[in-house]
């Protein structure tokens, strides 16, 4: 098995009909490529959303997108879905007059609940995967349908955000053979009770990470619509590079902090097997792009800059919180109670600031503030909106001097205020809270000093 290649196609890779043949010159090219896991068709030139939000849209009679204060019916979302898997199969010139019955069908399912959502918001990946495998067929290529249900890919019955459980890897192994082309939805699973249950979102970078781990993979290629990994956001910085080369450990802290190349829970089986995950890009394949790997000898001293802006931080102040055992876990267990996920929580001997993603405290912020009052007592008590964090990332930053204080001091050059600094143990990164109006200058500030 350890001579496969598993391939997972994001989005932008199966859009359309010109995406999916690049695909499928990809795959033809190597002939290890052998397990091919695809998304939900991405969004071209003629959308305007993503096929799963349309979904959603559907199962939840439109309130998905009434939410986003976005004017786009239930009805109009059906029509959309239709219209985009007609117009691949019609471009790919494949008969799939049974795909679009298929479609109807299930888009017009009474599963009720949560059940409801997932089972929508998986059709996309279904679909997707029956017109490339049809495709990949008519072109002579030895492909074959692998789907969750058929195959035993088993998953928890959290809706939403589903678990792989540890069968599917077994079941992975025997379905999938020597000798033919895999292709595999990614996102969802099916529950041990016989239920749709989709991952989180970008969850078909998770499905390439379990297949890898199932069949000892050689390499997992996930194929997308950039170069590879970039040192921070081109769009802001154009003069960034690709990042030929980092660590498990590297991407994971750089995704955890707004990279979104790649999930960043996907890693975590290719991890414990030492596989190698290579980002590439669908539209330029002949770029190496990034390689991530266990290990590699530094030779710079950060390798990244991630950026997360909408950040809020709850600020306390009492005396003696760093001499009160237990403060910080009822503390974060409040936060927890509210379901309210923290970034860091950088502390002092009388203070402490809990961050956070400011949406989350929207329609919370109010409640949570007198819960902490009434069952903690703080002496002040404030929640500051508008920051972005910015978190250099590199392995290379361990035990070299200095590297927070060229930081610190490439903000003051632009006389940018630094409200929130925090340092992980490993010291491979750390994170500036500053003003989100001044985030753009601030990331260039870093750039120009460390990388």
């Amino acid at each position: 098995m350890g001579g496969f290649i598993v391939c997972k196609f994001g989005g932008s890779s199966v859009a359309n009909a010109e995406q999916v043949e690049k695909v499928r010159t990809i795959v033809a090219e190597d002939e290890k490529r052998r397990c091919i896991v695809v998304s939900a068709p991405g969004k071209d030139r003629k959308d305007s959303e993503k096929v799963t939000d349309h979904l959603f849209n559907i199962a939840t009679d439109g309130q998905h997108f009434r939410a986003r204060g976005k004017a786009i019916s239930a009805r109009e979302s059906y029509g959309q879905v239709l219209d985009k898997f007609r117009s691949l199969i019609a471009g790919l010139a494949i008969d799939g007059d049974d795909i679009i019955e298929g479609l109807q069908t299930d888009l017009a399912s009474p599963i009720t609940d949560r059940k409801r959502i997932d089972f929508f918001a998986s059709r996309g990946e279904h679909y997707s995967a029956k017109v490339i495998t049809r495709y990949f067929q008519s072109r002579g290529m030895n492909a074959e349908l692998m789907l969750p249900e058929d195959i035993g890919f088993f998953v928890s019955d959290r809706f939403g955000n589903a678990k792989v459980l540890p069968a599917s890897h077994t079941n992975l192994r025997e379905s999938l053979k020597d000798g033919r082309i895999s292709i595999i939805p990614g996102y969802y699973g099916m529950t041990l009770k016989g239920d749709i249950a989709v991952l989180s979102r970008g969850g078909s970078d998770l499905t390439g990470g379990e297949v890898a781990f199932a069949m000892d993979a050689a390499r997992y290629e996930n194929w997308t619509d950039t170069d590879g990994v970039f040192q921070v956001d081109p769009r802001i910085i154009p003069e960034a590079s690709v990042i030929p080369v980092l660590t498990y450990k590297e991407i994971r802290l750089l995704s955890s902090k707004g990279f979104n190349v790649f999930h960043f829970d996907a890693m975590v089986s290719c991890k414990n097997k030492g596989i190698p995950i290579n980002v590439r890009n669908t539209d330029n394949p002949a770029a190496p792009g990034t390689l991530i790997v266990e290990s590699r000898e530094p030779r710079e001293t950060a390798i990244g800059i991630a950026r997360m802006d909408g950040i809020a931080y709850v600020y306390i102040e009492k005396d003696m919180i760093g001499e009160t055992i237990g403060f910080t876990k009822d503390l974060l267990d409040i936060f927890q109670d509210f379901g309210i996920n923290t970034h860091h929580y950088p502390s002092d001997k009388d203070d402490i600031a809990v961050i956070v993603d400011q949406v989350d405290l929207r329609d919370k912020a109010d409640d949570l503030k007198s819960t902490i009052v009434r069952g903690l007592s703080p002496d002040f008590l404030d929640i500051r909106y508008d920051l972005s964090l910015i978190s250099p990332v590199g392995i290379g930053m361990k035990d070299t001097p200095g590297v927070l204080a060229r930081a610190s001091g490439a903000l003051y050059e632009e006389h940018i205020n630094i409200e929130i600094v925090d340092q992980g143990p490993s010291q491979m990164s750390f994170h500036f809270g500053i003003r989100e109006k001044h985030a753009d200058a601030g990331l260039k500030a870093l750039f120009r000093a460390l990388l």
